[in-house]
């Protein structure tokens, strides 16, 4: 059984920046997604990455800010999306001052 995206949106800012997020619901748990569920949520302007959250394989949960990777403590789908729109708003407020 494959993986079953639960969640995609993706949005086009005034500045050109885009924000996309997916969300898979893997068919298995597994020591690194014992949520059970795969993601990646970007935020970027001009081809490079600002904000990212993810799982990738090997690493588990994190974050990568200004391409600099933090462990991610991950709780919930919501408060994963919150923390990234957090993130988002914060980078586009440093951006604009």
């Amino acid at each position: 059984m494959k993986a079953t995206r639960i969640f995609y949106d993706k949005a086009v800012l005034p500045d050109g920046a885009i924000v996309e997020m997916t969300i898979w619901q893997l068919p298995n748990t597994s020591p690194e997604r014992t949520h059970g569920l795969k993601y990646s949520l970007f935020y970027g302007r001009d081809g490079r990455r600002i904000v990212g959250y993810d799982n990738e394989r090997g690493k588990g949960d994190h974050k990568h800010v200004h391409g600099i990777e933090f462990r991610y403590k991950f709780l919930s789908v919501e408060q994963l999306v919150a923390d990234f729109l957090a993130d988002v708003e914060r980078m586009k407020n440093e951006h604009h001052e």
